[in-house]
């Protein structure tokens, strides 16, 4: 096998054909993240995205999108955005993980949302997690009684809020793929609030990320695309959505809502209305993302899985790189596999998000102009 390592700019016509039959042809990489539209975004945006070209007697077998960081530190493209990474080759690729390594010239490679039981990565795998969908397939109706009848106390609560919030409120309709840019700053300002409410870092505060939210945003082809939702009370918004789909899968990204209406379970609710969309638009699943939200629990009615691992070659850098990230990946296992730390952990991080905010200085308003 041969190995070339290019930009994402650099493929050419035959190579992002190809690109597209493998995804298409293997349905553990019918995944947005996985497509070749978010590594050529990317692509343009980050200088350090890089994609290894697999060839097996003069064929296009496989191709991995990734980022080549300082000291030969390799990473998934997208690693702390995305919730999917992956070789996208042709079904059971059998390459040695440090051979591509090797080609690629890194001394470690970390993932932790890597599609699981892939030949080259699963030696490498130390953990095996689900990750919670929304099965469509049968038609949003069977997947609403599959809900209704495994959560019934949940499901009737959020329905006798959304009845509420109708009559208080207004009539309750979701918009789907909104076009207009201004629905997208009212989704992000929600989603940059509650970063900040919550003790994590605001990604948007990034002007890269914007840029390419706002590229995504602007997809729209039929095996992928970005796809804006917001639900509305009347007139007025009270939870959204950005996410990115193929041909049959929509992947949760950026949801959010406004806390003013958070006493009515306004993301539930809207999950609920976009799932019915989406079936509606002939999308087959819903990839809600792994992660210790309890309502995922109880809205799902599949699963598929993502793997954590490393893979590494000898080198210093490679051994500087384990010893400061061991402790953090033990830590956090630790966390994810128990929901009762993960309830205390979320509790911590939004009283450090609610003394941070606190401690901002009040805005100076600015005379206006000409004013004494």
């Amino acid at each position: 096998m041969r190995v070339t390592v290019v930009r994402p700019g650099e493929l050419g016509e035959p190579e992002l054909a190809r690109w597209r039959e493998l995804q298409r042809a293997t349905p553990s990489l019918d995944n947005p993240f996985l497509s070749v539209e978010f590594a050529l975004a990317i692509g343009r945006l980050r200088s350090y995205v890089r994609v290894a070209v697999i060839e097996d007697g003069g064929k296009v077998v496989g191709f991995l999108p990734f980022e080549r960081h300082a000291f030969g530190i390799g990473k998934p493209l997208g690693t702390w955005l995305t919730t999917c990474h992956g070789l996208i080759s042709v079904p059971d690729l059998a390459i040695p993980a440090r051979e591509i390594l090797r080609a690629c010239r890194l001394s470690v490679f970390d993932f932790d949302h890597m599609v699981a039981g892939q030949p080259t990565w699963e030696p490498h795998e130390s953990a095996v997690r689900p990750v919670p969908m929304m099965n469509l397939t049968g038609g949003f109706d069977a997947y609403i009684e599959h809900v209704r009848a495994g959560s019934p106390k949940n499901y009737k609560t959020v329905r006798y809020k959304e009845r509420k919030l109708a009559r208080e409120h207004g009539e309750i309709r979701l918009s789907w793929c909104a076009t207009d840019p201004e629905v997208m700053r009212t989704l992000t300002g929600w989603k940059s609030d509650q970063y900040r409410r919550t003790g994590r870092v605001d990604r948007f505060a990034q002007p890269w990320i914007v840029e390419l939210i706002d590229e995504m945003h602007a997809c729209d082809t039929p095996s992928f695309g970005g796809v804006l939702t917001m639900l509305y009370a009347g007139d007025t918004p009270v939870a959204g959505h950005f996410g990115l789909r193929t041909h049959n899968t929509l992947v949760g990204w950026f949801p959010a809502y406004d806390p003013e209406f958070a006493r009515y379970s306004p993301g539930i609710m809207h999950h609920l209305h976009m799932a019915e969309q989406a079936a509606s638009h002939g999308l087959g699943q819903v990839d809600m993302g792994k992660g210790g939200r309890e309502y995922k629990a109880w809205l799902k009615n599949d699963v598929t899985h993502v793997a954590e691992g490393r893979v590494s070659r000898p080198s210093a850098a490679a051994a500087v790189h384990w010893i400061g990230r061991a402790p953090v990946n033990k830590a956090r296992d630790i966390v994810v596999d128990r929901p009762s730390l993960y309830r205390v952990y979320d509790k911590v991080l939004k009283g450090f998000g609610r003394v941070r905010t606190s401690l901002q200085p009040e805005p100076v308003e600015k005379e206006p102009s000409g004013a004494r």
